[in-house]
This record gives C-alpha cells, sequence and structure tokens, in this order.
C-alpha cells in the first residue's frame, strides 16, 4: 500500500513538474532541475486565522524518485523578513513535517528550506497567511493627495504624436502593428507599439493598454499578447522611460549602466521631493497614453481597459484611479505598494524593497504621493487581481494591502505557489475577462 502511495505521489509530483515546463517555462523551479518539492500546508489554501498553528508536509524528489532519510534546514521568517527561527528535520518515510507556528498579527510567514542531496545544494521555500483579510497598509493619504494629482494631470490632458511608423517585423496575416511616439508633456515622451485587426473597414474596437514592468529596457516581446488585436482590440504595449525599441543593445545597455545604479536609479530619482520624484511624469505620462487611446477613430468610445503585471500592475490601478473613464482593469501582484512599510520594524513592504535605513520623514512622505494603496481608494471600474503566495518580488502581504484597500467592484485570482509570474494561461484568461464585461 505504502508503495503504491508512493507511486501515485511520484506522478503527481513529475505531472506537476511537466505542466510547470510546458506552461510556465519551469519557474517554480530551476529550469531541467535534479529536484522537485511538493510542499502541502495543513490548509488547502493555504490561509489560517491569527493565533493559528499552520504546518506544511514536505516530499523531495531527484529524478522523479522520492527523497529519504535527508536532512532538511529550514528557517521561518515574516514575509520578506529576516529569520525569528531556526531548525533541522529529516525526510522519514518519503516525507517530513514542519510546524510553521502561528502570528499574532495578520501577514505571511516564509518557511525556507535547504537540503545538500549528493553534494547538491537544493532549496525552496513556501509562504502561509494568517488573517489575510485584515491586512492594512501602513501609508497613510497625504490630505491634499487628490488635489496634488489633479493639478499634476494638467499637463498630461493634450498628448501630441511625434511619429506613427508601421513596424513591419511585427505585423503578421491578421494584424497590424505601428511603433508610436508619444510627447506626454513638455519634456517627457513614451514610446509604444500599437496593434489592431489588418482591414479594420472602420469597426470601431474597444482599446487595451499595457504598461511595463520595472527596469530601465525595451518594450518586451511586442507580440506576446497579440492575440488582444486577433480578438477585436486596440492593444497599445508601452515603456516609460522614453527609449526607442528600435535602439541596438549596445545603446541600452548604456542608458541602463547609468541609470540604473544603486546611488541614481529611476526609482529612487528626485526622491527628496513629491515635486521632482522621477514618478511623477511617469504616472502623468500613463494618464496621457490613455488620453491618446481616446483619441484614435478606431477607439469605440465606451471600453478602455488597463492590464499590466508587477511595475505594471501598479500603474494600471494607479492609472485606473487617475483617468475614471477606464472601464475595466487588471493588476498582476502589483509593486510600488506600501513602499514605506518597512520603516516599521517588522512590517513587510513592497517593491522596490527598500529596507528601514533608507526611509526618513521627507521619503515617507513623498512616497504616500506614489504608493498604490492611496490610488486604490479611487478606483472605481472593476479590477481583476492576480498574485501568489511564494512571491518574494511583491509580497502576498503587499497585495492584500491593496486587495483589502480597493472599495470597487473586484475579482480576485488567486495562485498560491506562484512566485512572480504568471503563466500565459492566465494571461488570456485577463483577455477573456475583459472581453466577457464589454459595453
Amino acid at each position: 500500500m505504502n508503495t503504491l502511495k508512493s507511486i501515485k505521489s511520484t506522478i503527481l509530483a513529475l505531472t506537476l513538474m511537466l505542466s510547470n515546463v510546458i506552461d510556465l517555462q519551469a519557474e517554480n523551479y530551476p529550469y531541467r532541475g535534479d529536484f522537485l518539492w511538493v510542499t502541502n500546508p495543513s490548509h488547502s489554501n493555504w490561509l489560517y486565522d491569527v493565533g493559528e498553528k499552520a504546518t506544511v508536509e514536505i516530499q523531495l524528489y531527484k529524478y522523479g524518485v522520492i527523497v529519504d532519510g535527508v536532512e532538511l534546514n529550514y528557517e521561518i521568517a515574516p514575509d520578506m523578513l529576516i529569520a525569528v527561527s531556526k531548525g533541522k528535520t529529516v525526510v522519514k518515510n518519503g516525507k517530513a513535517v514542519i510546524n510553521v507556528g502561528t502570528r499574532k498579527m495578520p501577514g505571511f510567514q516564509d518557511l525556507r528550506m535547504t537540503a545538500t542531496i549528493d553534494g547538491i545544494v537544493t532549496k525552496h521555500h513556501v509562504k502561509v497567511g494568517f488573517g489575510v483579510e485584515k491586512i492594512q497598509p501602513y501609508t497613510k493619504e497625504p490630505k491634499d493627495f487628490k488635489q496634488f494629482w489633479d493639478e499634476t494631470l494638467k499637463q498630461y490632458e493634450k498628448p501630441v504624436v511625434v511619429s506613427r511608423e508601421l513596424a513591419r517585423e511585427y505585423c503578421t496575416d491578421k494584424i497590424d502593428c505601428w511603433l508610436v511616439k508619444l510627447k506626454t508633456d513638455k519634456e517627457h515622451y513614451v514610446y509604444g507599439y500599437l496593434s489592431m485587426p489588418k482591414d479594420n473597414e472602420g469597426r470601431r474596437l474597444p482599446a487595451v493598454m499595457c504598461p511595463p514592468g520595472a527596469g530601465v529596457k525595451t518594450i518586451k516581446e511586442p507580440l506576446r499578447h497579440k492575440y488582444y488585436a486577433e480578438n477585436g482590440f486596440i492593444r497599445f504595449e508601452v515603456e516609460i522611460h522614453g527609449m526607442n525599441p528600435t535602439w541596438s543593445e549596445q545603446d541600452f545597455k548604456d542608458i541602463q549602466s547609468a541609470f540604473s545604479s544603486k546611488d541614481n536609479g529611476y526609482l529612487t530619482n528626485g526622491i527628496d521631493s513629491r515635486e521632482r520624484y522621477y514618478m511623477r511624469h511617469v504616472y502623468g505620462g500613463m494618464y496621457a497614453v490613455m488620453r491618446y487611446l481616446q483619441s484614435l477613430p478606431e477607439w469605440d468610445g465606451r471600453n478602455l481597459a488597463i492590464q499590466g503585471g508587477s511595475q505594471g500592475g501598479a500603474l494600471a490601478l494607479i492609472t485606473a484611479a487617475l483617468c475614471p473613464d477606464i472601464t475595466l482593469c487588471v493588476a498582476n501582484h502589483p509593486a510600488l505598494t506600501d513602499m514605506a512599510a518597512y520603516a516599521e520594524e517588522g512590517r513587510t513592504g513592497g517593491y522596490p524593497n527598500w529596507k528601514e535605513d533608507f526611509f526618513n520623514e521627507q521619503i515617507i512622505n513623498t512616497l504616500a504621493y506614489y504608493d498604490v494603496v492611496n490610488f486604490c481608494r479611487y478606483v472605481k471600474c472593476p479590477v481583476r487581481m492576480t498574485w501568489g503566495y511564494n512571491d518574494s518580488t511583491c509580497s502576498p502581504t503587499t497585495s492584500y494591502a491593496a486587495w483589502n484597500t480597493l472599495q470597487c467592484e473586484k475579482h480576485s485570482f488567486i495562485t498560491p505557489i506562484n512566485e512572480h509570474w504568471t503563466s500565459e494561461t492566465m494571461e488570456r484568461q485577463h483577455m477573456e475577462w475583459i472581453k466577457e464585461r464589454l459595453k
């Protein structure tokens, strides 16, 4: 009987591993890795009440064969913070059970594990949540928050198209694609790839904008979401730094080296002033992009959606708050959420994950005008939000801080095992969610 159970467990594990390789490029585990960790929290949804104890059952496979007798070293830490306890256990009869304990306050505990097998170190972690529906942000809304942004947006109402050129390399037999250079204010530009169905024949179409993830980089794979245009949407994939995606790789590297350093990264540039902070023109620029989409003769005049992940998820929620004409919003694991929470000892903050010694009163004050949670209160359109519990870039703690702050119609799609990624299947489901709700 035990042998039969072991075979079933192995088949299940291999099926999971194969599914990840095919659909997710094995982002949960090293691609073509020798080891597979299978973790089962004692609650199937990975969630507990505050004060309730959690345990996690662990199985470890090498080449699909369950490992027995190996020693596991582990530590338990509050989400994204240093460990509060450490221990060891041994895999016996194909499994080990670790007591994760509990939390006195709402949040997540992270069980971090290491094993050495045949001289090779393999690691894994799993996060479980406690009282997550009660997680509230550290960040407070400034009294003049709305006034500040109402004044800021006045200069972003009328973006100017500098150029719009057919990007033949991204056109297909079904869609046309253009590279657009857009002047968003007196000093700043953004580039974007605009796609829509070929031979549109005068149809008016819903529009979807996709802001970028973090970094100083070009637009990622312009055709990765071509199925939007193939399904009758206008799709606009944009960047935020005014970097022409047709530049050479060396040009990008030169700019990245000058503007991605710890001391001069764009997310810290001007952070001592709410007026001079770099992200002010980024947020305003996203508002200008939506105004541009509304000016297109192909737009249907009704349906205006925004969809993005990580920094793009943050910009999706922020822009939905700034632009009340947006009708639908999709945000994956939003960054820039409750960023200053690290300033309080023992609290988990959001990406860029600055630690406690980074903050002072002025920085905390500036960030309050740019934090996702303060924009969430002003989002009126329906929101679909996705996140995973194992994310160590944009923590589940801050995703819940945003989720619990939203006061609009909202739909969650939670995938506990996910780290900082979404599958292609999930991405297509976002489009279907938008498509089902078109007016």
